[in-house]
C-alpha cells in the first residue's frame, strides 16, 4: 500500500512509503523490465497464534524445499538469462525476475502479490504520483488454481498479465472474472473429458472418484464428472480432502476406497493432497485398485515410492527437451550456492553439511567433494521436463509480448527501446497474440487464455528391476477431429501387473437375448439382465430393449437373431400324411375293385336288382372321392385350393345322389308290386340318370358362384402358431364353403329319411338297410367334423378333413357293396 508522506516545499515531487513490511524475494535480478515469478518452493506455511495485543509477525514459508519446484524456479531463471543473451529476441534490453515462495499457501500467495504490485523500495519518489512505480511487466505463476485466483484477482486491478504454469482448473478460462490470466498449461475442462473418454474406452462404468479440497479439485472433478455422465459412467462415490484435514478425514477416504466394489479410482487431486491419501491407504492391505489419475501427480516423481500405484494410468503434460537447461541446473558450486539463501539450504539438506557461512549446527562442514551431478533428487532429475517446459513457456510468452510492445522491424533488423517505459497493459495486449514456438514447441493462447490441448497417456509400469518408471503409452490431442483425439500405441500394464484390462462394471454386462432392467433406487449402470419376452430378440450386448423379429421371422433359441420360421403344411413326406395317402389310394382301389368284381358278374341277379347303372356310377364317384383327398395334401397353391373344395363337393353330391336315387327306386319298386301302381314309370333309367344330373349340377352352380365371387386362395396363417407358419388354403368366401357344405348334408339327411322308411322292406329289398348304415355312418362322421374341423390347429385341419372324406367314402362302399361283393364271391 501506498501513502504520501509529506510534501516538500522546494520540490514538486511526493514521498511514497511502502506500508507493511517488505517481504524480500527467494530470487531476484534487476532488469530493464522485470518478471515476477510465485513457486512453492517450501510446502508449508509458518504458523503463528495471534494475541492481538501486537503487531503480527510476518508470514513466513517453513519446511524442508521441493527440490522439483526449485527445478522449476531455476528453469525460469535460465530462460531469462537466455533470452538476455538472444540477438533475436528483445535485442539490447535485459529482462530481471522477482521470484517469491509462496508455500502453497493462499495467505501467502495474497501477501507476495502486493510487493509484486509495487515493487521492493521501502520510500522512493515519483514526479507526479505514487502508483504504477515498481511493479513487474508480468508474473508467472502460480503451480495451484486456488492460489492463481487470489493472486490474479489482486494484479488484475493493475492489469498485470498472469502466465500460469500449473493452475489448470477450468473456471479461470472465464475471462469475465479473470480478463488478465493465461497459463501455458491445458485446462481441466480438456482434461475432464480426455479422462472420461479413457475411462469409456476401456469399458469401466463404475468407478469411484476422490479429489482435491479444492478449486483445482472440485473443478476439475465437477468437469470430469458432467463428462462422465454423457458417456454413461456411473460413480460410486465422490469423495473429497485436503492435505491440512485431520488424520480421521483422510481415513475415512481410505476406507471407502477399501469397502467400495468399483475397481477403478479416479483421482482429480494435486499430489501435496494425495500423497497423504496414499501413505493413509499404505498403512493397512487394500484391495487392489486401478488408480487414474489427473496430470498434477501421475507423472511426480515421488509417485515411484508407492508401490501399491503400479498400474496407474492418467494424463501428464507432454515430455520436452529444453537444450542447455541440464547443464544449468547442475551447474551449482559452493560460491554460487552461498550467495542464496534458498540454495544454500538446499545444498545443506541434500549433502548433508554446513557451509561455510552458514549457522552453526551439528553437520559437518562441506569439504568441497560434493558433486550435484551424482546427487539423486527431483531438483537434479532431467530424464522428462514436463512442468518444467510450462515454466519455460511462459517466460518466453512474456518476452515476446514485451517484445512485440518496444521494439521494431526495420531494414531486417529489430530495434527496441529501452529507454521509454510500457506499461502492463500493453503487455497483457500483446500476450493475447502471441503465436511463436520454441524448441519445437507452438507457444499461443486462444481466446480464453488457454493453449492447445495436449497430453501423453502416462502409465507406472515395473521395470525388470522391479522399480517403477513412467511409460508413454499414447496422446490425447484436443486438436484433432472429434473420436481422433485419443490413441493408444503401447501395450498398458495394469493393477497388480495384469496385462488384460480390469473389469469395473456394477453389473456384468448383458449377453445377446437378454435386456437392462434398472434396479430401483441404484445408478443406471446397475441393472438386471432380463431374456427378451417371447418373440424378441437382442442382437448386441447390454441392450436396452428387445424388438420382435419381423412377421415371417421368429426368435432362435438363443433369443439373438431372428431366424426363418418354418412353414408347416400336411405334405406327403411325413407320416399322417403317408396314412392319409394310403387309405384314399387304397379306398380308390378298392372302389375299382369292386366295380370290377360287377361288371364280371354284371348278370347275375344280385347285380341287376340293384341297379347296376347306378351302382357303377356310384363306385365311379366313391373313387373321385377317394383320390380328391389327394389334392388336401401338399403345399396349397391357387389351384389346388379351388380344386380341392369344388372337387370334394362335387364329387360326394354325385355319390349321394347316386345312393338318394338308389333308395327311391328300392321304394318305389315296393311300391310298383301294389295292384293297380304304375309309379315304376316315373321312376326309369332316365328319370334316375336326370335326377342325378340335377342334383349334381345345383352343386356345380353353387361351386362356380363361390370360385367367380371369392374364391379359396393359398395364405400364411400367422395367428395360430407364432413360432411358425401354417401355410394354408383360405376360404375366401366362407358362405360359398357352408353353402357347399350344407348342400351336401341336406341331400344326406334326406336319403338317411327315405333309407330308413325302408329299411323294413321285404328281403328281396334288403338294399335299404344297408343304405340305412351307410347314411347313418355318413351323417355321423360329417356332425362330427364340423367342431373338429373348426378347433383343429394349423395343418390337422386338413388331416380331419381328409378323415372325414374317407370315413364316409369307406362308410359308403362298405356298407352299400360289401355285402354285395361277398355274396357273388362266396
Amino acid at each position: 500500500m501506498l501513502t504520501a508522506a509529506g510534501v516538500s516545499a522546494e520540490a514538486s515531487s511526493v514521498k511514497c512509503k511502502l506500508q507493511g513490511t517488505t517481504l524480500l524475494p527467494a530470487f531476484s535480478m534487476d532488469g530493464d523490465y522485470v518478471i515476477g515469478g510465485v513457486f512453492s518452493i517450501r510446502l508449508y506455511e509458518q504458523t503463528v497464534e495471534n494475541k492481538y495485543t501486537t503487531v503480527p509477525q510476518p508470514l513466513k514459508c517453513t519446511g524442508s524445499i521441493d527440490g522439483r519446484v526449485l527445478r522449476f524456479t531455476r528453469a525460469m531463471v535460465f530462460a531469462i538469462e537466455e533470452i538476455n543473451n538472444s540477438t533475436k529476441l528483445l535485442p539490447g534490453i535485459r529482462l530481471g525476475y522477482l521470484i517469491y515462495d509462496s508455500c502453497a499457501s493462499v495467505p501467502m500467495a495474497v501477501h507476495v502479490a502486493f510487493p509484486l504490485s509495487n515493487g521492493l523500495d521501502p520510500e522512493f519518489y515519483t514526479s507526479d504520483n505514487c502508483s504504477k512505480s515498481g511493479m513487474v511487466m508480468a508474473v508467472i505463476g502460480t503451480s495451484g488454481s486456488t492460489s492463481s485466483i487470489s493472486i490474479t484477482r489482486i494484479i488484475g486491478s493493475f492489469n498485470i498479465p498472469q502466465v500460469s504454469y500449473s493452475a489448470t482448473c477450468a473456471c479461470l478460462s472465464d475471462k469475465r472474472q479473470y480478463p488478465n490470466f493465461f497459463r501455458t498449461v491445458p485446462s481441466d475442462h480438456f482434461q475432464a473429458a480426455a479422462l472420461a473418454k479413457l475411462v469409456k474406452h476401456f469399458g469401466w462404468t463404475w468407478i469411484g472418484a476422490v479429489r482435491s479440497d479444492s478449486d483445482y479439485g472440485n473443478n476439475g472433478m465437477a468437469s470430469f464428472l458432467y463428462a462422465a455422465h454423457k458417456e454413461g459412467i456411473c460413480v460410486e462415490y465422490s469423495e473429497s480432502f485436503y492435505r491440512s484435514n485431520p488424520r480421521s478425514r483422510i481415513q475415512r477416504v481410505a476406507d471407502v476406497i477399501r469397502r467400495s466394489t468399483a475397481l477403478v479410482v479416479v483421482a482429480f487431486a494435486a499430489f501435496e493432497d494425495l500423497k497423504f491419501l496414499l501413505k493413509e491407504m499404505s498403512q493397512e492391505p487394500s484391495p487392489p485398485r486401478q488408480w487414474i489419475g489427473s496430470e498434477d501427480w501421475i507423472t511426480h516423481s515421488d509417485m515411484l515410492s508407492f508401490t501399491f500405484c503400479a498400474g496407474a494410468i492418467g494424463f501428464g503434460i507432454q515430455k520436452s527437451v529444453i537444450p542447455g537447461l541440464r547443464n544449468f541446473l547442475l551447474d551449482l558450486s559452493p560460491t554460487k550456492v552461498a550467495a542464496s539463501p534458498i540454495l544454500t539450504e538446499f545444498w545443506e539438506s541434500a549433502f548433508n553439511c554446513r557451509l561455510e557461512k552458514s549457522a552453526a549446527t551439528d553437520k559437518k562442514v562441506c569439504d568441497g567433494t560434493e558433486d550435484i551431478q551424482k546427487l539423486q533428487s527431483p531438483y537434479t532429475d532431467t530424464s522428462q521436463f514436463r512442468i518444467t517446459n510450462m515454466v519455460y513457456k511462459a517466460v518466453y510468452a512474456i518476452a515476446h509480448a514485451i517484445h512485440n510492445a518496444v521494439c521494431q522491424e526495420t531494414n531486417s533488423t529489430t530495434q527496441c527501446d529501452r529507454i521509454s517505459s510500457i506499461e502492463p497493459k500493453q503487455v497483457l495486449t500483446n500476450l493475447k497474440k502471441v503465436n511463436f514456438s520454441q524448441n519445437g514447441y507452438p507457444v499461443s493462447f486462444d481466446a480464453n487464455g488457454d493453449p492447445v490441448a495436449t497430453y501423453e497417456l502416462v502409465n507406472l509400469q515395473k521395470s525388470e528391476s522391479g522399480s517403477i518408471v513412467f511409460v508413454t503409452v499414447g496422446q490425447y490431442d484436443a486438436s484433432l477431429p472429434l473420436g481422433q483425439e485419443f490413441h493408444i500405441n503401447r501395450n498398458i500394464t495394469w493393477v497388480e501387473g495384469r496385462t488384460q484390462v480390469p473389469v469395473s462394471v456394477c453389473t456384468d454386462s448383458c449377453p445377446k437375448g437378454t435386456h437392462k432392467v434398472l434396479q430401483k433406487g441404484k445408478p443406471i449402470c446397475c441393472y438386471d439382465c432380463v431374456p427378451c419376452p417371447e418373440g424378441e430378440i437382442s442382437n448386441a450386448t447390454d441392450s436396452t430393449d428387445c424388438f420382435p423379429c419381423p412377421n415371417e421371422f421368429w426368435p432362435n433359441a438363443e433369443k439373438d437373431t431372428c431366424v426363418p420360421k418354418p412353414v408347416e403344411f400336411l405334405s406327403f413326406s411325413e407320416i399322417l400324411g403317408v396314412i392319409l395317402a394310403t387309405f384314399s389310394v387304397g379306398g380308390a382301389c378298392l372302389a375299382i375293385i369292386t366295380a370290377t368284381i360287377f361288371f364280371q358278374h354284371r348278370t347275375s341277379p344280385i347285380v341287376r336288382a340293384n341297379n347296376s347303372e347306378l351302382s357303377f356310377l356310384l363306385l365311379f364317384s366313391l373313387t373321385l372321392c377317394f383320390l380328391c383327398s389327394l389334392t388336401f395334401i401338399g403345399a396349397p397353391s391357387e389351384w389346388s385350393c379351388m380344386l380341392r373344395h369344388t372337387a370334394f363337393g362335387i364329387t360326394f353330391v354325385l355319390c349321394i345322389s347316386c345312393v338318394l336315387g338308389k333308395t327311391m327306386v328300392v321304394l318305389m319298386a315296393f311300391k310298383a308290386t301294389l295292384p293297380g301302381s304304375n309309379v315304376m314309370k316315373w321312376f326309369g333309367p332316365l328319370q334316375q340318370r336326370m335326377t342325378v344330373i340335377l342334383f349334381t349340377f345345383i352343386q356345380v352352380l353353387i361351386c362356380t358362384v363361390w370360385l367367380i365371387v371369392s374364391p379359396p386362395f393359398p395364405m400364411k396363417n400367422f395367428t395360430i402358431y407364432k413360432e411358425r407358419i401354417i401355410l394354408e388354403c383360405a376360404l375366401g368366401s366362407a358362405i360359398g364353403f357352408w353353402a357347399v357344405l350344407g348342400y351336401i348334408g341336406l341331400l344326406a339327411v334326406f336319403c338317411f329319411v327315405l333309407a330308413v322308411l325302408a329299411r323294413k322292406l321285404p328281403d328281396n329289398f334288403n338294399e335299404a338297410k344297408f343304405i340305412t348304415f351307410s347314411m347313418l355312418i355318413f351323417c355321423a362322421v360329417w356332425i362330427t367334423f364340423i367342431p373338429a374341423y373348426v378347433s383343429s390347429p394349423g395343418k390337422f385341419t386338413v388331416a380331419v378333413e381328409i378323415f372325414a372324406i374317407l370315413a364316409s367314402s369307406f362308410g359308403l362302399i362298405l356298407c352299400i357293396f360289401a355285402p354285395k361283393c361277398f355274396i357273388i364271391l362266396f
